[in-house]
Formats: structure tokens, C-alpha cells, sequence
């Protein structure tokens, strides 16, 4: 099966079904209609029987997505930020996360900001080795606000987390790889049959099994307090400081913030 929509493609082969964000001549960058396709076609998977595997990519060469849209937030308030985070967690990322089904991420280039994000959501990532990887939103005056600064930090350890997010600095697949952040790194000839052959595997073994071993992994790192909660009104916040109105204008303006 193979469906055509505007942002992204989604091509079903047996119980694998493939997810390329297609948006190639904008590195394939979130905006909120790709967005609300994505969670689309994710909650029309996990509701098809046929469909045991979830394999997310990029359109093209460049990039799996280079970030989010700065353009359409640029000139939010802080309940417009924070209304930003909350629908984007609840409609993607966390939906993915929690997701019966296995999603494999399938890095293919830039993952940067939402994109990264977009790829932590996903239960197993493979990487090719041209893949750069960074969360740079402080340098736009703001925080990750799509579960970045929870996952990477649950994914990669506290520390890597902290020096990646205080730095806003890109590194590539040996990097991430070593930082646990992928756990395979090919050429990028061989992603798309290394993500199948990952599918494969996972798809060998028993789907209520799987379903489960999902939620138990994820209820490990359940608290009292609620991380995302806090992250979502911290990233509101941003919205309001002059670091944010420059960051963006300076990103928009194609310069060098002066902060």
C-alpha cells in the first residue's frame, strides 16, 4: 500500500510500514501541518492489524528533519509557547513514545531540534554515518520543547544531556553512538536496509510481548514529579524574554545573535 500525502509518505510492505517526512526542500522541518499528518498515520498504524513495525525517515540525503518551523512561532506569547509544547506532546511525540508498536527512527542526515526529538521519541534509532544530531534551541533563546530535555537525558545520561542541550552544539553518529543515542551506525546506502533488517528482527518476536516490554520500559522512568509537565511551562516562559525575541529574529535574519 502506498499513500500520498502532503508532507510525508507512508508505504505499507507486509507488517512494515514506512513513514518518510517529505519536505526535502526545507530539510524536511516540522511544521504543524506535518505535524498533525505524522500523528495521523501514526495512530492509523497502531490501529491497522496488519501492521507490527514502524519505520520513520527523511525525504532525501540532507536530512531526517532539520528542526521545527521557527517561522510560525517566531511571534508567540508565552500561553501560545506553552500551547505549542503541550499539542505537540500530546499529538506526536509522546504518542510515538508510548506507542505499541515498535517505531524505529531512521536517521538519514540533520536531526536537529524537533527532528532529534522526533527520532528520541521512537523506540530504536539507526543512524547512517553522515548523521548530525543537536538540539541548538537555547541559541534561540528558548528550551527543547517536544520531550528533549527528558528523553535525551533518559536516553544519553544526565551529563551528555546537559552539555549537549547548555552547549546547542551538533555531533555526529560515532559521537552518538558512543553517547547511546543510536545503536547502529551505517553508511547511508545501507540505512534503509539496516532500519528493515532491525524491523525484521523485532518483528520475529511476539507483539503483546513487545506492546508490553514498551510499557515497561517507559513506567521505569515514571516519577511523582512530572518532567514534561515542567518542561512544557518552562518552555512557555521563553516566549517572553528579549534572548528569544533576538534568538529568532537573528535566525530569521540569517545573523548572528547578539545576546
Amino acid at each position: 500500500m502506498h499513500l500520498s500525502l502532503k508532507n510525508i509518505l507512508v508505504e505499507t510492505e507486509g507488517h512494515l510500514q514506512t513513514i518518510t517526512i517529505n519536505r526535502p526542500s526545507k530539510l524536511n522541518a516540522l511544521n504543524q501541518a506535518t505535524i498533525e499528518e505524522l500523528s495521523t498515520c501514526i495512530q492509523a498504524a497502531e490501529n491497522d492489524p496488519k501492521v507490527k513495525v514502524i519505520i520513520m525517515t527523511g525525504a532525501g540525503k540532507k536530512a531526517f528533519v532539520a528542526g521545527a518551523d521557527i517561522s510560525e512561532f517566531s511571534n508567540f506569547s508565552i500561553e501560545q509557547g506553552k500551547a505549542l509544547s503541550q499539542k505537540g506532546h500530546h499529538e506526536l511525540f509522546n504518542l510515538i513514545d508510548k506507542l505499541s508498536k515498535p517505531v524505529i527512527a531512521a536517521v538519514n542526515g540533520f536531526a536537529l531540534g524537533g527532528g532529534l526529538e522526533l527520532a528520541l521519541s521512537a523506540h530504536v534509532r539507526v543512524f547512517a554515518e553522515n548523521a548530525l544530531v543537536g538540539l541548538p534551541e537555547t541559541s534561540l533563546g528558548i528550551i527543547p520543547g517536544y520531550g528533549g530535555t527528558q528523553r535525551l537525558a533518559q536516553i544519553a545520561g544526565k551529563g551528555r544531556a546537559m552539555h549537549m542541550i547548555l552547549s546547542a552544539e551538533m555531533i555526529d553518529a560515532a559521537k552518538a553512538l558512543d553517547y547511546g543515542i543510536t545503536t547502529s551506525v551505517v553508511p547511508q546506502e545501507d540505512l534503509a536496509e539496516a532500519a528493515i533488517k532491525m524491523a525484521n528482527k523485532i518483528m520475529r518476536n511476539a507483539p503483546s510481548a513487545l506492546s508490553k516490554a514498551i510499557q515497561c520500559i517507559n513506567a521505569s522512568y515514571a516519577h511523582k514529579i512530572d518532567g514534561f509537565d515542567y518542561e512544557i511551562n518552562t518552555f512557555g516562559s521563553c516566549f517572553n524574554t528579549p534572548e528569544f525575541k533576538e534568538g529568532t529574529m537573528a535566525f530569521l535574519e540569517k545573523r548572528k545573535a547578539n545576546f
